[in-house]
């Protein structure tokens, strides 16, 4: 039986203007029915219903391109093997979201979109469990690693670097999650800042979160000799192959590092890609890398180096990176990679739409679904 696009799509218009109330709905559900699996999940659930939200936007907004979220199930089944999922969480987990999202939507959700929910559930469970089955036979559920760099660049940045005690396969512009010995079941996503390595150590950018569990430990709380957690590698913004001749990375913050990474790679396998980066923050000290990167641009002739501050008075002109992005950046149409906080995200895409970069030559993360979905509405394909 296949899969409905059309019914699930006009479902999910029902409920997504109140998805967090989805997102209530479904672990209440969940948590009261099968109150043994509470045990896998953290004691603070408002990131967990993110991820919840995200992945449920993800499917429903891309399901043409069945590659694409086949792909993003598969990671998304390895990720979950931390959590200790088994095949058997599976059927529960899908009785309750078709139950909330009903619930949430009243008199208006009609009985097929039930069944639609549930052919589409069962073809999630089915790439998920067979991927996260596969996964076993090679991989760990995560990987204990040891810090063995830990670098303050600002009171609110730090560049870790930690060793894995088993072999991390990862690709240039993945990001780990990483959990912290004070805070067990809270993962939080990093991007890992450099491509791979021989001595298999990885190296992470980490902002201070205001109230932010993870960020506070590793920021402030860590040190030399402390273990860390990770999970396996995920993320779909790495680079294609044959590798472009001419590559665009714009960064907002700490957005750097994946892009770092992929610049990394570009580096050591390219001799030929012309790239420029630009990178953007609020203030100069935010800058927080501009001393390696200024040494890699001047030994690397190839890579090109732009700083924007958008809101230091003591260092003028204020602008953003998407100010900066001129017409000759996009000449002859570069493969773009685009990584920071989801407001300049969204503001560099638009920017770009305006240049008339086409969609399929840009990476974004994050990416959401709906940013991409607006960029291609007046941008050229």
């Amino acid at each position: 039986m296949s899969v409905d696009i059309a019914l699930l799509r006009e479902s999910w218009a029902l409920v997504s203007e109140s998805s967090e109330k989805v997102a209530t709905q479904f672990y209440g559900m969940l948590f009261s029915r099968y109150p043994q699996v509470r045990a896998l999940f953290p004691a603070g659930m408002d990131a967990q219903r993110d991820r919840l939200l995200q992945a449920l936007t993800y499917v429903v907004l891309n399901l043409e391109d069945t590659e694409s979220v086949a792909a993003y199930l598969g990671e998304l089944a390895k990720d979950h093997r931390k959590f200790g999922a088994r095949p058997e969480h599976y059927p529960a987990v899908g009785r309750c979201l078709v139950a909330s999202m009903r619930a949430v939507a009243g008199e208006a959700w009609r009985p097929e979109y039930s069944d639609a929910w549930q052919v589409a559930y069962d073809l999630i469970s089915t790439i998920m469990i067979q991927a996260a089955a596969k996964d076993e036979t090679s991989s760990p559920p995560y990987w204990n690693a040891r810090v063995i760099a830990h670098e303050h660049r600002s009171p609110e940045t730090a560049v870790i670097t930690v060793e894995p005690e088993q072999p991390y396969p990862f690709l240039a512009g993945q990001y780990a999650t990483i959990q912290t010995a004070r805070w067990p079941r809270i993962w939080r996503a990093y991007s890992i800042a450099n491509a791979p390595r021989p001595d298999n150590r990885l190296t992470f950018h980490v902002r201070l979160i205001p109230a932010g569990w993870v960020s506070t430990t590793l920021v402030r709380q860590t040190s030399v000799g402390d273990r860390l957690m990770l999970g396996p590698p995920r993320g779909m913004m790495t680079l294609p192959s044959p590798q472009p001749e001419r590559l665009l990375c714009l960064a907002g913050g700490t957005g750097l590092a994946p892009l770092k990474a992929i610049i990394d790679e570009t580096l050591r396998t390219s001799h030929a890609a012309d790239i420029t980066l630009i990178h953007g923050a609020r203030r100069q000290n935010d800058l927080y890398d501009v001393a390696d990167l200024t040494r890699l641009a001047t030994t690397q002739r190839r890579l090109r180096l732009v700083t924007a501050v958008s809101d230091d008075p003591d260092h003028p002109p204020r602008r953003t990176v998407a100010d900066v992005i001129g017409r000759d950046h996009v000449e002859t149409w570069p493969l773009t990679y685009v990584c920071g906080p989801p407001e300049m995200v969204l503001a560099t895409l638009d920017r770009l739409a305006d240049l008339g970069l086409p969609a399929h030559r840009i990476r974004s993360e994050p990416d959401a679904g709906q940013i991409m979905h607006r960029l291609r509405s007046h941008a050229p394909i």
